[in-house]
Formats: C-alpha cells, structure tokens, sequence
C-alpha cells in the first residue's frame, strides 16, 4: 500500500509540474517563432528569435520601460521592508490592548480590494500634485507610495518575530542599546531568511503590478514594462512572437531574484531563524 502512494504520488506531482511548466515552454518556444505559427499552436522551435529580439527593439523602448519598473520595484522593495519589518516588530515586541485593536483594523484592510480605492488615491495625488508635483500625478513616486507597505508584510513580519529569541533583545538593552539599535543590529541580521521571503514577494508584486500604474502614469515615458507588454497586443494585428520575447525578456529579473534567493525564501516561509 504504501509502495501504491508512493507511485501515486510521484505520477500526480509530474503531471502537476508538467501543467505548470507548459506556459512558459509555450512562451518559450513561441518567441522562436513568427506570429502566424503562434496563433496556430505550433510548438516545434521555429528560428525567428533574432528577428523577434531586433523587432522588438525597433518598435518599442523597452529599456526605459525596464529602468522605470526596476526603480520602482527597488524603491518600493526596500521602503516596505523597513516600514513592514518596523511595524511587525513592534506590534510583537510592545505589549498593549490598543495595540492589538489597531492590528485587528489593519488585517481588516486587506479585505478591501484595491480597484476600491483607485479613486480616491487618484483624486488625493491629484492634489498633492498642485503642492508638491515631484510626487504628484505622472511621476514614479505616485506609482510606488502607495504600495511601500501592505498589511500582509506587516503581519509576516509579526509573525516571524514571535520566533524571535526574546533573550537576544534582553542581551541587548543590558549592553545599552537603544530600540532602534537592537532592531537594526541584532532583529534585521538575525532574521534575515523574513527578509529574502519578503523582498522576493514585494519585488515580484512590484515588478508585475499593472493596474495602478496604468491609472497614475500618463507619459509614454514613464510607463513601466507591464504597460509595454500591454500596448503590444493592443494594435489592429499584433505580433505576437515580438510580444512573447518582450515577455520572457521582462521574466528575467524576478526569475533571477527568485533563482538566488530560493533557498533563503523557503527558510523564510516556514519561519526560521537563524
């Protein structure tokens, strides 16, 4: 019986990874491709990819694009782990009953879509943009403000830091460190598995975000790559061998940060410290 689950298991898992791999070794294989053997199907590598790369680079300015998302994915990377990886250690570390109650309203947040609040972000950037334009409509800095932080990092982090050695934290306050002195030397090297989890989840979410931006940035300038991607297949007849390069072009980054951080995201999921 157990020899029968083991072979059960093992054919359910293949069948399972060859499902997810299907979509990018189609998306592979189709940027080799012209377009009219992509919208047939044909899954034989074809010998269009230098031609799609050289297309792609005429047609549109991916580099700027690129630039555009990788700032915003890195500024807004690393602002959310300060401000989340703050948040979550003081909610765990100070013990107060308005404090749960605020935590409570934050979780609650996240029950809030965010096309809910499109709106009123647009109208508030609105204004901010007759006081103080570098932040203001149509600048990178609207397009990464208002997603620094989310009440998921902070309640990750929290919950990372309930495993936290509290003994290390009373080790320090007897060596005169102050808070913050303890939160940057001794919490932020000690648990930095939460941190790769964290960075890996903020950085892909950035890197991939469409819908704000697509809202906030007018300026074919400041558009950011998934915008690009968009506008592609937005034409009368696109090509979509071009569009498939420009896909697995911009898979990359996060593939990498992904492919070099994999082991420290795992540790970080299950909650170790190290």
């Amino acid at each position: 019986m157990t020899k029968f689950k083991r072979i059960f298991a093992y054919v359910f898992l293949t069948i399972a990874s060859i499902i997810s791999i299907f979509p990018f070794l189609w998306m592979l294989i189709s940027m080799t491709n012209k377009s009219i053997d992509v919208t047939r199907g044909s899954m034989l590598p074809g010998t269009q990819l230098l031609e799609n790369i050289k297309n792609l680079f005429q047609t549109v300015d991916i580099v700027p694009a690129m630039v555009n998302s990788g700032i915003i994915a890195l500024v807004t990377t690393v602002l959310a782990l300060l401000i989340a990886s703050l948040a979550g250690y003081g909610f765990e570390m100070f013990k107060s009953k308005k404090k749960d109650i605020i935590f409570n309203i934050l979780l609650l947040s996240m029950m809030i879509p965010f096309a809910v609040l499109m709106v009123p972000l647009y109208r508030m950037f609105g204004s901010i943009s007759q006081v103080m334009p570098f932040i203001g409509i149509d600048t990178l800095a609207a397009a990464f403000l208002p997603t620094i932080t989310t009440a998921f990092l902070i309640f990750f982090f929290r919950q990372s830091a309930k495993m936290f050695p509290k003994e290390m934290i009373e080790a320090g306050r007897i060596d005169g460190l102050g808070e913050f002195g303890i939160f940057f030397r001794i919490f932020m090297p000690t648990m930095k598995t939460t941190y790769a989890a964290a960075a890996i989840i903020t950085f892909m979410n950035s890197w991939n975000n469409y819908l704000w931006p697509l809202v906030i940035l007018q300026s074919p300038d400041k558009q950011t790559i998934p915008l690009l991607i968009s506008n592609l297949g937005a034409g009368y007849s696109p090509d979509y061998g071009v569009i498939m390069t420009a896909i697995v072009i911009t898979t990359l980054p996060t593939a990498l940060v992904f492919f070099f951080m994999q082991k420290h995201f795992v540790e970080g999921m299950m909650g170790s410290v190290k």
